[in-house]
């Protein structure tokens, strides 16, 4: 089935709600002793404890887990039919262009490749200087953000979040030279979770 914006702007409400609701129940689980999603429910004799509510610990607890998987499966639909809309628009702009034009194929295999960013600066000690990014080094693909369907920092800002704590693959082209480096989003030291900051390359 053809994605539109339309069932994208839905997703993506549905992605809201869920984080919503994930935050919620994050909150429920705080306020019984702070217990989170990993703390025993029983105490040291190996009877239920008695300083919470082990009912609604579980309940929350159980939905919080169902709820990520639904975040997870929505993300994925969400990037997939973005993809698929940058794929028909590119489709039809090649359809209404001469046939001198290169084809569809190549053109993509091309964008997906093409360096979108710079990197004008890095923190020494941050996420981004441990993982051995470099001031100039340019990138190819960012987590799931390529040049194909980049528009603006926000969605680097946008992978940078969901991925706070997660490694995330990252693409370089330093001295024509392409690398992959893992990077992990995290609070350190200094500002932000990455220590370095970006400049869009302008498209030729």
């Amino acid at each position: 089935m053809a994605a539109s914006m339309d069932d994208m702007k839905k997703l993506m409400k549905k992605r809201d709600e869920i984080e919503s609701e994930i935050k919620a129940l994050h909150e429920v689980l705080d306020s019984q002793k702070g217990i989170g999603m990993n703390e025993p429910l029983i105490d040291s004799e190996g009877y239920p404890r008695a300083d919470i509510d082990v009912y609604t610990v579980r309940h929350a607890r159980h939905k919080v887990i169902c709820l990520q998987n639904d975040y997870k499966d929505i993300m994925k639909e969400i990037e997939e039919g973005l993809y698929k809309i940058h794929a028909e628009a590119r489709q039809k702009q090649a359809e209404s262009s001469t046939e001198e034009t290169p084809s569809p194929t190549s053109e993509d295999a091309l964008s997906r490749l093409s360096p979108f960013l710079v990197i004008d600066k890095v923190d020494e000690g941050s996420p981004a200087h441990t993982c051995g990014l470099c001031v100039q080094d340019k990138i190819l693909k960012f987590g799931s953000v390529m040049s194909h369907n980049f528009q603006n920092l926000q969605n680097i800002a946008a992978v940078v979040q969901h991925s706070k704590d997660k490694p995330l693959s990252v693409r370089i082209l330093r001295n024509e030279k392409e690398f992959n480096v893992t990077l992990t989003p995290k609070a350190w030291s200094g500002r932000g979770l990455l220590g370095c900051s970006f400049l869009p390359i302008k498209k030729t």
